[in-house]
């Protein structure tokens, strides 16, 4: 089993959730990036999604478009996320780390040896904003021959046709993406409206199904508990740690910020569980 099926494995065995951090490989500094990863995993992570700078990044909000300007203009590309990576896993051999970017980059590398490099450095899963399904078939077969997770996205506005398709095709997790709209903290955000969808979509696939974009507190978290397999934070946590003095102060703000979202999704994971239990007494 890789690290993220593993992952998630235990987590349904301990009928808990996945909280899944974001943050911007190089944000707020090149040296922060790995002690903050250590960090949220100290804190509760269950899985790291980092993040690959790009220069065109269509589908994030201001926060994570300014992180990934700041992370490029200080050299973190993506040889300095592989290097992340490198470094993370001498510490941690567990924890699954998934990269969120977009294919110029992977292209400019070409499927093979970027799968390849990735897979040496530690990576477990890939999640590429801006690759279509229909065009993913290179893409899909070189990382599953290196044991790289191609993680797919499902929006509110996926028709029942892809939908199949992607449920078909999922590997590791499946991305559901909150709202039709870019990343960031949000108060438009309809947990009622997302966790029925959500609850749709688990029901046609045995991949886990994780809800992403929007999300930026406790009580975000919580009210996604029962339906999803796991959350993902990610512009909040950027927001938190983006004036830190230096790594041990980021890596201390992001700890700060993600332990109350962590206590809030195993006590609404908690309280979920039980009503099952109940209900099939």
């Amino acid at each position: 089993m890789s690290r993220i099926d593993t992952r998630f494995a235990e987590l349904r065995a301990a009928g808990r959730k996945a909280l899944i951090p974001f943050i911007t490989a190089g944000d707020p500094s090149l040296e922060a990036t790995v002690p903050v990863m250590h960090a949220l995993v100290g804190a509760g992570a269950d899985v790291i999604e980092l993040g690959v700078p790009f220069s065109d990044p269509m589908a994030d909000g201001p926060t994570i478009q300014r992180s990934s300007e700041r992370a490029l203009a200080r050299g973190g590309g993506l040889a300095h996320v592989l290097r992340c990576v490198r470094e993370f896993r001498t510490r941690d051999a567990d924890t699954p780390v998934v990269l969120m970017g977009y294919l110029n980059p992977v292209e400019i590398r070409g499927p093979e040896r970027f799968a390849a490099d990735a897979a040496a450095a530690g990576v477990d899963g890939m999640l590429l904003v801006d690759l279509p399904p229909e065009e993913a078939g290179e893409f899909r077969a070189a990382f599953a021959a290196h044991g790289v997770a191609l993680i797919l996205l499902v929006s509110p506005t996926t028709g029942d046709a892809r939908l199949s398709r992607l449920l078909a095709e999922a590997q590791g997790y499946l991305y559901y993406v909150s709202f039709a709209g870019v990343t960031g903290a949000s108060d438009r955000l309809d947990t009622g409206a997302v966790a029925a969808r959500l609850r749709g979509i688990r029901a046609g696939t045995a991949v886990p199904v994780v809800a992403g974009f929007g999300i930026r507190d406790a009580a975000g978290v919580a009210a996604l508990a029962d339906a999803a397999d796991g959350v993902v934070i990610g512009s909040a946590l950027v927001t938190a740690m983006a004036d830190a003095r230096d790594p041990a102060d980021a890596a201390a703000r992001g700890a700060a910020f993600f332990a109350p979202l962590r206590a809030a999704l195993d006590g609404a994971s908690g309280r979920a569980s039980e009503c099952i239990r109940l209900r099939t007494e």
